[in-house]
Formats: C-alpha cells, sequence, structure tokens
C-alpha cells in the first residue's frame, strides 16, 4: 500500500530533437484524491496521462504510479483516452463481455452495466452507431468496471451534453467516496472541474505551475485593490496587476499578510488560474503535500 498516486521527479517527455511535451515536471499526487488536470490544448496533459497509464516512457527523469513503475502498476490502474478507442464492429453488451474477460478476477459488470445503460443504451447496439458522447459512457463503463485504483480520463466529458456531463461527474464522484479510488482528469475548461474536483495540478508549456489541494492554492493567493502604487506590494509576490476604476488590482501570494489599505477578496478558481497562464515568469507554487519526495530508487 502506498499514500501516493503519482509521482514524477524531474519528468521530461521529448519528441524528435527539441520538442518537449513535459520538461522537468516535479510533482506529488496522494492517494484518494479526485485531481484536475487543467491548462491550454497542447500544453502536455495528455502526454502526462499517457505516462502514467504506462503506454509510453519518459525521455528522462522518474515517475512513479501507486508506488511502483507505471508499467508494474497497469492491473491497478484503468486509462481512458481522448478519442475513446472502441473496437467499432462489437455491441455494447460484447463490449462489456471483453472487458471482463481481459479482467478476470477484478471486474465489476454490475457496475460497468450500470454506467452503460445510464445513458438509454440498448446492449446490443454496436459501437459504430453510438454518438460521440454514447462512446463516452461506454468507454467510462469500460473504465469503472476495472474496479481500478487510479482512473485517468483524457477529456473525459468532452462530447458529453451538459446533463450526461452532470450525470456522469456525479457516477465517478460516487466511485472515488464508495472506494477510495483516486481520479485524475484532464481539461483546458474549468467549470467542467472546479465544483468536482480537490485537487489541481496546472500544466503549462511543458511544466507544472500549480499543484495541490484546490483549496490550499486559493487560500495561498489574495485578489486586492486599492488607489496605491504597485510598489506598495514589493514584498509579496505578484502574479498579475492591473489598472482599474478602483486604482490598482493585483492577484499576489500571500506569504507575508497584506498590509493596511488594501482590500483584500479571495481569488475564484478561474481567476487564479488564468492569471498564472497570463504570468509565464512567475515561479511555481506546489503545496507541501505535492512536493516530490527523494527518490527511493524505483524508476519508469
Amino acid at each position: 500500500m502506498t499514500d501516493t498516486a503519482i509521482e514524477a521527479t524531474a519528468l521530461t517527455k521529448r519528441f524528435g530533437r527539441d520538442r518537449y511535451a513535459l520538461r522537468d515536471c516535479a510533482f506529488r499526487l496522494p492517494t484518494g484524491r479526485v485531481c484536475a488536470v487543467v491548462g491550454p490544448n497542447g500544453a502536455g496533459k495528455s502526454t502526462l496521462l499517457a505516462l502514467a497509464a504506462g503506454l509510453d516512457r519518459p525521455t528522462s527523469g522518474r515517475l512513479t504510479v501507486l508506488g511502483v513503475s507505471p508499467a508494474e502498476a497497469r492491473t491497478r490502474v484503468a486509462y481512458v483516452a481522448q478519442d475513446k478507442p472502441l473496437h467499432p464492429q462489437l455491441t455494447i453488451a460484447e463490449t462489456l463481455r471483453l472487458g471482463a474477460e481481459l479482467n478476470a478476477g477484478i471486474w465489476d459488470m454490475g457496475a460497468a452495466e450500470r454506467v452503460a445503460s445510464g445513458g438509454g443504451l440498448e446492449p446490443n447496439a454496436r459501437i459504430r452507431t453510438l454518438s460521440g458522447g454514447q462512446r463516452t459512457r461506454v468507454a467510462l463503463a469500460l473504465a469503472l468496471g476495472k474496479r481500478a485504483e487510479l482512473l485517468l480520463l483524457d477529456e473525459p466529458m468532452a462530447d458529453l451534453d451538459p446533463l450526461a456531463r452532470h450525470q456522469l461527474m456525479g457516477t465517478l464522484m460516487a466511485e472515488a467516496a464508495e472506494h477510495g479510488t483516486t481520479v485524475v482528469m484532464s481539461s483546458h475548461i474549468v467549470s467542467e472541474l472546479a465544483d468536482a474536483c480537490d485537487h489541481l495540478l496546472l500544466v503549462s508549456e511543458g511544466g507544472i505551475r500549480l499543484g495541490g489541494g484546490i483549496d490550499d492554492l486559493v487560500a495561498a493567493h489574495a485578489l486586492v485593490t486599492a488607489r496605491r502604487p504597485l510598489a506598495d506590494l514589493a514584498v509579496h509576490t505578484v502574479v498579475e496587476s492591473r489598472a482599474t476604476g478602483r486604482g490598482l488590482t493585483a492577484l499576489i501570494r500571500t506569504e507575508v499578510p497584506v498590509g493596511e489599505g488594501w482590500e483584500v477578496q479571495e481569488p475564484s478558481l478561474e481567476e487564479l488560474l488564468l492569471a498564472h497562464l497570463r504570468s509565464p515568469d512567475v515561479p511555481a507554487l506546489l503545496t507541501p503535500g505535492s512536493t516530490a519526495r527523494p527518490a527511493k530508487g524505483v524508476t519508469a
């Protein structure tokens, strides 16, 4: 047993000579969390999940999943890729039976069938006849039927209508709560994950810009406003500042108390993420529990 779902140290993935998908990433994700991996398109989110799933190998650095290498953890991990690859000629029922055969001894057919049938899908419908959202439901049914310790979901809700998104997000949250499953979901839509997740990894330009509990990360920042010069915030790390009708508004890190004369508000998660994405030169921030620990000799 381990208290760490995913841990990376100096993790780098390069394609060709000079195109980096990930560069020197370091973070730790505790088990039992529901983690949002957010960032713009092309930031490295899908590459990170594929490495954790054991479908690719890093160029350099160290990556462990559930305390071992991704290849060793594969039977304990379920992964849903962005394109939801399924056998088009099979029916839904045949697809779930295939999942059972490939995961003998750990398969939960009841859980898989509940998810697949929740959208009114007919078991005899062939995969090739399904819409994108229906294929997503079947792919998630396979992932949940495996009863994995770690679910890796790459843009899982992109093809779903709002009602189906709400229903399936509820199913995932119930799974995590009932079985202690660690769930990692990538997205570039913050509002899709803000209410469901308790942990965050912000990926930008191949690096981890923010990592940790969402409440901790939000609490480490403040939106301050006053008719005062920016120089008055010199003791703080200023993530972003702008002139407004009320003077100066800035997002800062609250390493030290904010001085008198400033109106202080808690930023929303979306405000926090957008400010960091617009300010790539600001140092990265990982909360203490999300900092990678010294290597113990296990390599990816």
